[in-house]
Parts: C-alpha cells; sequence; structure tokens
C-alpha cells in the first residue's frame, strides 16, 4: 500500500485489539491499585489483652479494615491428614489433577494441559492466638474459605504416571490427547502455623471475630506471610498491571497516530492531484508525442507547427501555442485582433 492510501482492514483490527485490550488492563489496574490502596489504610491492631476495650471504643464495636497477626488454633476439633502422621490442621484441601498431552492441530506439536478432576476442602472452627503462650485472647476467623490469599501448605504430593497399553496408544494418537499421569496433592493450614489476617473485625458480646469485610476495594485475607510482605506483593502486582496497561496504551496511541497519518496524506494528496495534472498537461511543446503536433488543422498561428494551446483573455481568441505566447513583446497583444492579454488560459484537447 502506499503511504498515503487507505488503511487497511488489518490496521483497522490492530487498532481496535489494542484498544480493548489497553481498556481491560487499565481496569484491571484500577481495581489492583484500589485494592493495595485498602490494603496499606488498613488498621493494625495488636493481638493482646487491650483488643477488646480496643473494640469497645471503636464506632459500632467494629473496625471495617484491620490486620491482625497470631498463631492457628483449633477450637475444639483437629483435622489430620490422611498421609503425614501427626499432622494436625484446621483446613484441608484434598486435590486430584491429571496432566496429559494435547495434539494442536494448529501448530502440529503436543502441548502440556492440565485440569482438576477432582478437589475436596474441609474445615473446622479456628481461632486466631498471640504467639506468646499463656494469653487469654482469641479471634475466631469466620468464612476462611472465602479468604483472597489462603495460607496452606503443601504436606503431601505424589505423581502417578499413566501406563497405557499398546491399543491404548495408539488410541491416544489418534483421538488427539495422551494421558501422563494424575497428581494427588493435599495441602494444610496447621495448628500453630502463623498467620495474617485482614478483614473486620468485630466485638460481639465477648467474642472477638475477623469476618470478610463489607467495603469495596477491601479483600479478605489469610496468609501465611507477614503484613510487610503481603503489602509489598499486592504494590508489585499494582507495577506490573500498570506497565503492561502504558505499554498496550502505547501500543494503541501509535496505530493511531498512524492511522490518521495515512488518513491525512491521502487528503493530501487528493488536494495536489490537480495541480500535479494541470503541470503535466502544461508540458513544454517539444515534450509532447509528434503526432499531437503534426497536421495543420488547429495549428499556432505564429509557427504554424505546434498545437494551440492557450486561450487570449479578454478576446478569447485561440490562435497561438504556449511557446510563441511567451516569445510576444511586452505588452503582449493578441496577434489576431491586437488586443492587450490580460490573461491566459491553458487549453487541454481530449
Amino acid at each position: 500500500m502506499e503511504s498515503g492510501g487507505r488503511p487497511s482492514l488489518g490496521q483497522f483490527i490492530l487498532l481496535g485489539t489494542s484498544s480493548v485490550v489497553t481498556a481491560f488492563l487499565y481496569s484491571v489496574y484500577r481495581q489492583k491499585a484500589q485494592v493495595a490502596q485498602e490494603l496499606k489504610g488498613a488498621k493494625r491492631i495488636h493481638l493482646g489483652e487491650d483488643l477488646k476495650s480496643i473494640l469497645a471504643e471503636a464506632p459500632g464495636k467494629c473496625v471495617p479494615y484491620a490486620v491482625i497477626e497470631g498463631a492457628v488454633r483449633s477450637v475444639k476439633e483437629t483435622l489430620n491428614s490422611q498421609f503425614v502422621e501427626n499432622c494436625k490442621g484446621v483446613i484441608q484441601r484434598l486435590t486430584l489433577q491429571e496432566h496429559k498431552m494435547v495434539w494442536n492441530r494448529t501448530t502440529h506439536l503436543w502441548n502440556d494441559c492440565s485440569k482438576i478432576i477432582h478437589q475436596r476442602t474441609n474445615t473446622v472452627p479456628f481461632d486466631l492466638v498471640p504467639h506468646e503462650d499463656g494469653a487469654g485472647v482469641a479471634v475466631r476467623v469466620l468464612k476462611p474459605l472465602d479468604a483472597v490469599d489462603l495460607g496452606l501448605e503443601t504436606v503431601y504430593e505424589r505423581f502417578h504416571p499413566s501406563t497405557p497399553s499398546f491399543t491404548d496408544v495408539v488410541g491416544h494418537y489418534l483421538s488427539g490427547e495422551r494421558p501422563k499421569g494424575v497428581q494427588e496433592t493435599e495441602e494444610m493450614l496447621k495448628v500453630g502455623a502463623p498467620l495474617t489476617g485482614v478483614g473486620e473485625l468485630v466485638l460481639d458480646h465477648s467474642c472477638v471475630r475477623l469476618q470478610p469485610p463489607k467495603g469495596p476495594g477491601m479483600q479478605y485475607y489469610l496468609s501465611s506471610q507477614d503484613f510487610d510482605s503481603l503489602l509489598q506483593r499486592q504494590e508489585s502486582s499494582v507495577r506490573l498491571w500498570k506497565v503492561l496497561a502504558l505499554v498496550f496504551g502505547f501500543a494503541a496511541c501509535a496505530s493511531l497516530f498512524f492511522l490518521l497519518r495515512k488518513q491525512y496524506l491521502r487528503r493530501r494528496r487528493e488536494r495536489q492531484r490537480p495541480e500535479e495534472e494541470f503541470r503535466e498537461r502544461a508540458c513544454p511543446e517539444e515534450d509532447r508525442p509528434k503526432e499531437d503536433r503534426e497536421g495543420p488543422k488547429g495549428a499556432c498561428v505564429v509557427c504554424l507547427s505546434n498545437f494551440r494551446s492557450c486561450v487570449f483573455l479578454e478576446c478569447g481568441h485561440v490562435c497561438a501555442c504556449t511557446e510563441c505566447y511567451r516569445a510576444l513583446p511586452e505588452p503582449r497583444r493578441c496577434p489576431i485582433c491586437r488586443q492587450e492579454i490580460s490573461r491566459v488560459v491553458r487549453l487541454y484537447n481530449s
């Protein structure tokens, strides 16, 4: 395509795609930035004897978004690991994940693919207590499975490879799927593990509860990391999404600038086309083809060789070629009527 031609369909698709991706990345960035801002502004409360007095003085006996750190303690019973002895916890997650190779008809390659075929999560009520022994304060954790960052530790992991027969191998190649095996995983939140909870702290009679927050941009966290590490990870995620949004935004702006430039060059070329045609048709007579200058009909009355190529105004006579007009003495007068020539109009014969 010429530099000043019309934009192609592919260029419009590129502009639209980059704009949509930029809008999506920007929306994710805004959401992540709001979450990080709310997390940064969360109130850090020490899990100690003065916790209940702090909540009692708070409006509604509630802190909408608070950070509290402690250790996990079961309320009554605990969950025992199915594979590891003497491993007890309050949350247990068992996962079966299938791994297989799938044939890609586009790239003609085998690609790794995995999917969860079974997952079960067991929970029992638990509290957050101070790391120091002997403290008489505890925080009951409600709805732990609603947390976006649940600090589970992998206590057992084993891969069971598949052993297909010859007929199975042939069937797998024909179907385009080759099973590799099943991975069995057990994750637990152990009793005594350090845990950082971020959510709504409520004093209900004599019981302190940590539950999911209700405000916009406030997320529920039960993380095995400390609060500073958790905040740093969220801020790193915000920077990543910001860079991605800026990169795709620059690509969208560059595509838009390129399309607008092509439109400008095309319109400029359309405006210059009549002037170029005028210059091409008004070329010197010796540059014209010989067959256009031969013959007595329409010949210049001065040189009798070139075609008449201009109109004299205001008399309107068509009697001379461009070269003979230029050779007329000043003031130039019409060779037919001797009237003074005020202006000249080029004559084009089709």
